[in-house]
């Protein structure tokens, strides 16, 4: 049978009632006495060629079908069967047959009425009987008629049910449940708002989500999909409204424990930081799922460690969050111990390792709680405590799977910010143990150091400075940073710094040491590129910049990799500029070769070195950092510590995505005083010249005794040296620093070596003596040729700023 449908012109009275359908009247013994003109209509036979022929003439017998009796039934009730009959032109007609008893006309035994009509179209409406009975009686879907003034008329048994002996009728809609609201946005507050919108423009509304709690359970919420369309009459007259209504609450429930955990999966973690991941949770949890939510973990998982397999004790838990969400926010890194009970549900809850649910005691404002535990791959983070106080259900056998998925999404992330702790501990612990702990006390600058690790997920970077003592009161300066994060990262600038320092001690040019850094770095690449499963090399990219200062001629001599110029501070005037040093390539990378560039630095010229974190990163323009720094710089009075601290303040408020380091450098030229400067011929006499020199000039100082002797005995060997195997001019000076400096310059290029004379030897034992009886001596190269030095420690008194005033050296000191 076809899809069964009414359309505006169905008749609800049936095919078969009397004032419809064909009807014949037949005698007792079956003949035709009355024959209708529906039936004319129906078989095509006119009435006279019907009467006094039996009905069963009629009738085509095909089998399995029924053949119409002739002779009458005994009962005197209807019947109705469905039987062939033939059309006056000859075609069959299905037709359904219903019979009646009636008393005879003529007289003698009881006739009947017989009511013919078309099968089909009875077998139509006798299907939509049984829907419209079946939507009345046994449908599960509420139905309610309402009139025009939104008032209950009808109702099918599912709404009587749930309404209690059929309290909703003539109860308006938002009448008939307590607590009643409309939970699809985008629709009017209240059902009756949408429902007169129904009756005003006749547009139906489908599938609204409403909740309340119905006269059956009010003590839970139920949540209902409506829809509304309007009932008119055939002639188009308004009638009311009709309503339909399914229970979805189970379904409902469901989707938004679905949308909970796809919204779970979205927020939480965003971090690597088990503070925020904590905060995250719940914000996601609260108020849908719970009102407020406590989350408790070992002190040993904050501290990055491997939480042990098992259960774990409470007493050791720390909490990172406990409220609502977000709205309150706590400070940020607020960490309160946890002292729980043994008897605690959160206690009781790591020791059984799976979800408990508690009811409330007496006098206990919360309805329910929840305790879950934070659990990876077999061992105990800590405990999530889900509180429910106003919520209107308590925690139930459908929530557990949904609390416990949540929970486990955060013990995954959780577990991934404590291995970024202990990876990012260990870096920067490597970092800061690899970067100087104390800077040396140099005569010539004052100087002044931040270093501000990253704060980001990417961990730690490869940024690093140095200050490096070098011969003749000189200082090193250095800066650099290493391309990426993390363990690698310090590590290679661990070595990187090594390098410079020894490179440094040779005193080369500062052009010079970052071509042999650059080798260096180049030759680390090539060896690793070589050895299988060698890693990525992340010495590529290095920048770095380094200085040389000479506080005796007051003059700079600096050279970059790839690294951004120092800000410098006339103290004159104050002014900051960017000196012009030109930009070398980064370090492991080849191509041009590193120059140097020398300028003069005036008495309290303030340098600041820096990396790039210090002045640039996301969302921040570069030159409107660099000028804040020039604006802070321009106060170069104040003191280093201060200068630099303002620095961090100003450029660097907040958190940071990238290491910055910052080297403050305040110059300082030595007094003329300071200093004794002889130039000697190439003579052999020159040696007792030098001594009287130097003698003198130590016992000008205060430093007569054995100091001078022993300087006496330096200047002897190392003039003796420079006559002996070089030529042209000599130089002798003398430093008075924290140590007492000599320095013998001449034209050649070959530098001594220490060896051990043999007993019979007549020389070779100068430099012996001279290395026994001074603290260090080294050789430095100049364009010119080179430089033999060596330095004697002062007595603590007799160091600058102490003892005596230093006299003027004679001879043209």
């Amino acid at each position: 049978m076809g899809a069964v449908y009414a359309d505006e012109g169905a008749d609800f009275r049936g095919p078969l009632d009397l004032t419809r359908a064909a009807t014949a009247v037949l005698d007792d013994d079956g003949t035709i006495v009355g024959w209708s003109p529906a039936a004319e209509a129906l078989l095509g036979y006119r009435s006279h060629e019907a009467a006094g022929r039996t009905v069963g003439s009629f009738v085509v017998e095909r089998p399995g079908h029924y053949r119409m009796p002739t002779e009458l039934p005994g009962a005197a009730q209807a019947r109705r069967q469905v039987v062939h009959m033939r059309h006056r032109d000859g075609r069959i007609v299905r037709v359904a047959t219903a019979s009646l008893p009636l008393v005879s006309t003529r007289g003698g035994g009881p006739g009947r009425l017989l009511v013919v009509a078309d099968a089909d179209e009875n077998d139509r409406w006798e299907a939509l009987q049984s829907m419209l009975r079946g939507l009345a009686t046994q449908s599960p879907v509420g139905l309610a008629i309402y009139d025009t003034a939104l008032r209950v008329v009808w109702t099918n048994r599912a709404l009587f049910e749930e309404g209690g002996d059929g309290q909703y009728t003539g109860m308006g809609p938002d009448e008939q449940v307590a607590d009643g609201r409309v939970l699809t946005p985008g629709h009017p507050p209240t059902l009756e708002e949408t429902m007169r919108g129904v009756l005003a423009t006749g547009e139906p509304v489908t599938d609204l989500h409403y909740s309340g709690r119905p006269p059956s359970d009010l003590a839970h919420d139920h949540v209902w999909s409506c829809s509304y369309y309007r009932l008119a009459d055939p002639a188009g007259t308004t009638l009311g409204v009709c309503e339909e209504s399914v229970d979805i609450t189970e379904r409902y429930l469901a989707q938004q424990r679905l949308d909970l955990l796809v919204r779970a999966g979205g927020m939480v973690g965003k971090t690597l930081d088990m503070d925020r991941t904590a905060q995250e949770l719940a914000a996601v949890i609260v108020p849908q799922f719970a009102d407020s939510v406590a989350v408790d973990l070992l002190d040993a998982v904050l501290a990055g460690d491997q939480p042990a397999p098992g259960t774990a004790p409470a007493r050791r838990l720390v909490r990172v969050w406990d409220g609502p969400g977000p709205a309150t926010t706590r400070p940020a890194r607020r960490r309160d111990p946890v002292d729980l009970s043994p008897e605690s549900l959160q206690a009781r809850c790591l020791a059984a390792g799976h979800p408990l649910l508690q009811e409330p005691g007496p006098g206990d404002t919360v309805r329910s709680r929840l305790a879950v535990p934070l659990r990876t791959e077999g061992a105990a983070l800590g405990v999530v405590t889900f509180c429910r106080e106003s919520h209107p259900d308590p925690f139930g056998s459908g929530d557990l799977p949904v609390a416990d998925e949540l929970v486990a999404r955060a013990a995954v992330c959780i577990d991934n910010a404590r291995r970024f702790t202990r990876e990012h501990t260990a870096a920067l612990t490597l970092q800061r143990s690899l970067l100087p702990r104390h800077l040396p006390r140099v005569t010539g600058a004052e100087v002044a150091h931040r270093y501000l690790p990253a704060d980001s997920g990417a961990g730690v970077g490869g940024d690093w400075y140095d200050v490096i003592a070098l011969s003749g009161t000189r200082v090193g300066l250095v800066v650099g940073d290493v391309v990426g994060h993390g363990v690698r990262a310090a590590a290679t600038m661990g070595r990187l710094r090594t390098s410079v320092r020894a490179l440094a001690r040779l005193d080369l040019p500062p052009d010079e040491l970052l071509t042999r850094l650059d080798e260096l770095v180049t030759q680390d690449a090539h060896e690793r590129t070589a050895v299988p499963d060698g890693g990525e090399d992340d010495a590529l990219g290095v920048t770095c910049l380094y200085a040389v200062y000479d506080p005796v001629t007051g003059r700079c001599s600096m050279a970059r990799a790839g690294h951004p110029p120092p800000a410098l501070v006339d103290p004159a005037t104050g002014a900051v500029l960017h000196p012009e040093i030109p930009a070398g390539p980064p370090l492991g990378l080849g191509g041009l070769p590193f120059q140097s560039a020398e300028f003069a630095l005036p008495q309290g010229s303030v340098l600041a070195l820096y990396t790039d974190g210090l002045v640039q990163g996301r969302g921040r323009d570069r030159d409107a950092e660099v000028a804040a720094l020039h604006a802070v710089l321009a106060d170069h009075r104040r003191p280093l510590e201060t200068l630099g601290d303002r620095v961090v303040a100003t450029l660097l408020p907040g958190p940071v995505e990238d290491d910055a380091a910052l080297l403050l450098v305040r110059t300082r030229v030595l007094d003329r005083d300071e200093v004794a400067v002889w130039e000697l011929a190439d003579d052999p006499e020159a040696v007792g010249r030098a001594r009287t020199l130097a003698t003198g000039q130590v016992g000008a100082w205060g430093l007569d005794g054995e100091l001078a002797f022993t300087t006496e005995l330096v200047v002897s060997e190392l003039v003796t040296n420079a006559i002996r195997y070089a030529s042209g001019p000599i130089e002798l000076r003398l430093i008075r620093d924290r140590t007492l400096i000599c320095e013998v310059s001449d034209t050649g290029h070959t530098s001594p070596h220490l060896r051990r004379a043999g007993s019979e030897d007549e020389g070779g034992r100068g430099l012996f003596l001279v290395a026994r009886m001074t603290q260090q001596w080294g050789t430095r190269y100049t364009p010119t040729g080179k430089t033999i030095w060596a330095e004697q420690p002062l007595p603590d008194e007799d160091a600058p700023g102490h003892g005596a005033a230093a006299a003027t050296a004679p001879d043209g000191g």
